[in-house]
């Protein structure tokens, strides 16, 4: 008798799953190779070395960079004296730049820095120890600087300028008259708190007509960096001075 059935059925015990990785999100598509750590010279391990060219160009450079500009560029002084009231105050801190007068030349109304020529501090109750000295320049080598006092302004060569931009309120630009010419090398310099100023006005005696050797100017201060709720630029206030002709020095 002959058995007739239909296709042999597979064996259960050798049916193995066909998983369809279209239909099973969670299935990987491609086995990733594992990556071995990275070998001590490889490209990738060597970003992690700080080398010798690295200290110099992330460390030594700065510093020395910031080591010149402090040198050569920029100088920090402390204000002694109230002489440029209320500009500047007693304690307050300023940056000047030491490219004046070389190679930048000055100008009227920069806000100079100097050595003390004549003992000065001494005639204006300095609460810092310094010799040095911060003031306005009004008078340029061949300019003739002049007052008629009590309350008159100040004239430079012929011209007078209103100072009250920067004058401290209340103060007159000199209670005493005086007339000086600059020679060559000098200048003429006062305070912006004229009444409590010992500046050119006040050593008119001292040989040097109380003028200022140029080369004792050590920079032009433009901003104050202290105290912080006074942190600002200062201002030259060059415009007070267009009017005014230049002069060349007699000697």
């Amino acid at each position: 008798m002959r058995n007739e059935t239909g296709p042999l059925s597979p064996d259960p015990h050798q049916i193995r799953p066909r998983i369809d990785t279209r239909h099973n999100p969670h299935a990987p598509r491609h086995a990733a190779p594992a990556s071995a750590p990275d070998a001590p010279g490889t490209a990738a391990g060597s970003r992690t070395l700080f080398t010798l060219r690295d200290i110099l160009l992330w460390c030594v450079l700065p510093v020395l960079i910031v080591l010149g500009l402090r040198l050569f560029v920029f100088g920090l002084y402390v204000i002694p004296s109230g002489s440029m009231e209320n500009t500047i105050m007693p304690g307050d801190r300023v940056i000047t730049t030491h490219l004046s007068p070389r190679p930048i030349a000055l100008r009227r109304g920069d806000i100079v820095v100097f050595k003390d020529p004549a003992n000065w501090l001494a005639n204006e109750g300095a609460s810092h120890n310094s010799d040095r000295l911060i003031k306005r320049l009004i008078g340029l080598p061949g300019d003739t600087v002049e007052c008629a006092g009590g309350g008159a302004p100040i004239v430079i060569n012929g011209v007078p300028i209103d100072e009250s931009a920067y004058l401290k309120p209340g103060v007159e630009p000199s209670r005493s008259a005086f007339s000086v010419t600059v020679p060559a090398g000098r200048l003429f310099v006062l305070g912006d708190n004229r009444a409590n100023s010992a500046d050119s006005r006040a050593h008119t005696n001292d040989g040097a007509q109380g003028l200022v050797p140029v080369d004792d100017v050590e920079g032009v201060a433009f901003v104050r960096y202290w105290p912080f709720n006074r942190m600002g630029w200062l201002s030259a206030h060059h415009d007070v001075f267009r009017d005014v002709p230049t002069r060349a020095p007699t000697g």
